[in-house]
């Protein structure tokens, strides 16, 4: 941009190519911090999420959950002229409209936002880290992370690939989940990851469940809850799964859910694995967090 050009929402300078094209607020002056995703490429899809999610639709951006892929971007010249937040007219971040409200670069007021850390796939809205297992793939997000191994063909679709194990966190409020308590919250959400992990035709649907589970946790110093289920499926592998709810270490009024899903294969991860992810979650760097960190 020049410095004769009008302030508003142009495509980030610092972008790498890896991953989604965001916008950056141009202030007039120089390039700030705010940073959104454009209105066009917000995709209004619901996502499978667990063993069942296809290999696809963890690289692509979905309001309710999705995944953005972050690129380490530092040491970008481009990026780093973005110094800090700058005054901003109504409708642009920090300013009165619709898209302000005085936030951060990921939309969390007041807070800096979190780094990613290797060995971690960071969720920067939420402020945690899921932590990435030996030969898993880990995509850290803006709205959200993942960790996943084990591609194969869906059993139910053969054109899509599906995993062996997954476990992916999300905003509670992206799901429309009761998030009075977060037993509410991981006690509604169980039903809806088991359908969308191993029901519609990729599984055949679910015929019968059992409940493994239902606990009260303490994840990344947050007092949680927990809830897993093992389904039986009419076609291919039956799963594993569990719904995972606690604050945000960043916010007490910012309810997490962490889904989680296994195949039962010899192929797949054993659920010690689901067990250790679990007490793995750590608040992310930058990201405050209470008291112990342990599950």
């Amino acid at each position: 941009m020049t410095q004769t050009s009008p302030p508003g929402w142009h495509p980030d300078p610092g972008h790498t190519g890896i991953g989604p094209l965001h916008e950056r607020w141009w202030d007039g002056n120089r390039w700030t911090d705010h940073l959104r995703v454009p209105p066009a490429a917000v995709r209004r899809r619901r996502m499978r999420v667990g063993a069942g999610i296809t290999v696809g639709a963890v690289v692509l951006a979905a309001v309710g959950g999705g995944l953005f892929l972050l690129s380490d971007r530092s040491g970008d010249p481009k990026r780093d002229a973005a110094t800090g937040p700058s005054a901003a007219p109504s409708g642009a971040p920090g300013g009165g409209g619709r898209e302000g409200g005085g936030r951060g670069e990921d939309g969390v007021p007041g807070q800096g936002r979190p780094q990613v850390e290797d060995g971690y796939a960071t969720d920067l809205l939420s402020g945690i880290g899921l932590p990435v297992p030996d030969g898993w793939k880990g995509q850290s997000g803006i709205g959200g992370a993942g960790v996943t191994t084990g591609e194969y063909p869906c059993p139910g679709d053969t054109s899509e690939q599906c995993v062996r194990g997954g476990v992916f966190s999300m905003p509670a409020k992206s799901l429309k989940l009761d998030t009075t308590t977060a037993k509410a919250t991981a006690a509604q959400d169980i039903s809806a990851n088991a359908e969308e992990s191993y029901g519609e035709k990729i599984y055949g649907g679910i015929t019968s469940h059992e409940q493994l589970k239902s606990e009260p946790v303490t994840v990344a110093g947050r007092q949680g809850y927990l809830v897993r289920w093992k389904v039986v499926t009419k076609n291919g592998d039956n799963g594993y799964v569990q719904s995972l709810a606690f604050p945000s270490p960043r916010s007490e009024d910012t309810m997490i859910v962490v889904r989680s899903g296994f195949d039962i294969d010899p192929k797949a991860p054993p659920l010690s694995v689901m067990d250790d992810i679990t007490k793995g979650i750590k608040a992310a760097s930058g990201a405050r967090s209470g008291p112990g960190t342990t599950v």
